[in-house]
């Protein structure tokens, strides 16, 4: 213990980040980061591409152990190099600081920043049901634009949603433990929320387990290579509402003993998180057929669920657990990213301000508030679902390349110290990769213009980075 506080006060006289989060805090911060509103609207999306829920559950389960390796994988280099900005300091040990920068790069750009901003315009929606005044269908203001048809409006659920991101960044800002014990309190909530649902589902009596059938394939379903697609976009549903799992990593200079509460925090996070998404599935298909599942209006399937089971107040419910679930997940993505760049300033490849830290928190406020800016404009914008589409490919390329570095760094740094090897290598990480490259290959052949798109927004942070690079010289 003596030890601990020796290094807790060399940190604040070094001006460094202070180590503050233990375990429980680590892992809170993976599970709540992960848990957002994806899982109250997917499964009903998925019903729609394959009627059967056996493949669904499936599906979850197979997307949750795909992100476990991940985690296993990430969990080597996180204890090698338990520093603020996580996967950017990976990718720069392991490759280059330009590549490092690609990644940091389209972080900010529009990955962390985007998925701040649409994660804020769902809880607002959701709030709105308990403040009708904060709607998308109340225009605040509507200008006029010389090249467009369509107006630009600002509603005020847009405005709802960059209150929550202003607040929550105020809220990071008074020290990482403030924001850890949000994080702690709206993880154990939504958990709670998402358990109860699920008991309630199987003991109401609503529901039937004939909805849970066909287990597997449909009658006479054929299996071909559009059958494999249908199940490719499915997975992909799936995977992403697993994301944001590496958030920890982004504040590993904070976490308490890294080489333990690190690889113990992703490991448990991502299991804690597949075993909520498969049970909440099965609850949902319990109570409602896939077919009808499939015709939920806006895909609300986690509130049709609750209304099922409460009646008239289910809404209020699902409401409730949805407010708390995207706040708690808006506070690990806030907290996450801005020490991304906070790494990438205190390299010199951003600028010197968002290397600063707090005098009395130690945090890197400027770096903080910048993000919230920027996930504010493309909340007024409107444009950053099209943004996060095109960069879906650019993502998935740098997670497959960050656990390629596990490989790299063992034969380019073997004398470095490893607290923690990935368990099962080689075999984890390849398969990893694996899955990863064939995901890269379906969305190239999906979507080739926009997977274009998203390499273009990486491609442009090479001059950028040349910029910084200069002036740092």
């Amino acid at each position: 213990m003596s030890e601990e506080k020796n290094i807790n006060k060399d940190d604040k006289e070094s001006g460094e980040l202070i180590r503050e989060m233990g375990l429980v805090a680590a892992t809170a911060i993976v599970v709540g980061s992960m848990i957002g509103s994806g899982i109250f609207i997917a499964p009903s999306i998925m019903a729609g591409l394959i009627a059967s829920p056996g493949i669904i559950f499936l599906i979850w389960i197979f997307a949750g152990i795909f992100t476990i390796l991940g985690c296993l994988s990430y969990g080597e280099l996180a204890t090698m190099y338990p520093k603020a900005g996580g996967q950017y300091v990976f990718l720069r040990e392991a490759y280059s600081p330009l590549i490092a920068f690609l990644f940091g790069w389209t972080l900010f750009l529009v990955i962390q920043t985007g998925f701040i901003a649409a994660v804020s315009v769902a809880f607002a929606k959701y709030l709105g049901i308990f403040i009708p005044f904060l709607s998308e269908k109340n225009i605040l203001f509507s200008v006029s634009l010389p090249f467009s048809q369509t107006p630009f409006n600002i509603n005020w659920a847009q405005v709802a949603g960059i209150i929550s991101i202003m607040f929550l960044t105020f809220i990071n800002t008074l020290g990482v433990g403030t924001g850890a014990k949000v994080q702690n309190i709206s993880t154990i909530l939504k958990v709670l929320a998402i358990f109860l649902l699920v008991f309630c589902a199987f003991f109401s009596n609503k529901g039937s387990s004939q909805n849970l059938l066909p287990l597997l394939f449909p009658q006479n379903q054929v299996i071909n290579m559009a059958l494999i697609a249908v199940l490719a976009v499915a997975m992909s549903k799936a995977l992403f509402a697993y994301d944001a799992w590496n958030t920890v990593t982004f504040i590993a200079e904070e976490v308490k003993a890294p080489e333990k509460n690190l690889p113990r925090s992703l490991f448990a996070g991502a299991l804690i998180v597949m075993v909520a998404n498969a049970l909440i599935t099965l609850a949902y298909f319990y109570l409602i057929p896939v077919n009808d599942a499939a015709s939920i209006a806006d895909n609300r399937i986690g509130a049709r669920a609750s209304e099922i089971i409460f009646g008239g107040p289910g809404i209020y419910f699902i409401s409730i657990a949805i407010l708390i679930s995207t706040f708690g997940c808006n506070n690990g993505l806030i907290l996450g990213g801005a020490r991304v760049f906070f790494a990438m300033a205190r390299d010199k490849l951003f600028f010197k301000s968002f290397s600063q830290l707090d005098s009395k928190y130690k945090i890197p406020k400027m770096a903080l508030y910048s993000q919230a800016v920027w996930a504010s404009l493309l909340t007024l914008s409107g444009t950053y679902s099209d943004l996060l589409t095109y960069t879906t490919f650019a993502s998935v390329l740098f997670n497959m390349m960050t656990v390629i570095g596990v490989f790299v760094l063992r034969k380019k740094r073997p004398n470095v110290f490893r607290p923690y090897k990935t368990v099962g290598h080689p075999f984890v990480p390849l398969i990893y990769i694996l899955v990863a490259l064939l995901f890269l290959i379906f969305i190239i052949q999906g979507d080739p213009i926009n997977s274009l798109k998203g390499l273009g927004l990486v491609l442009l942070g090479i001059p950028v980075y040349f910029f910084f690079k200069k002036r740092a010289t």
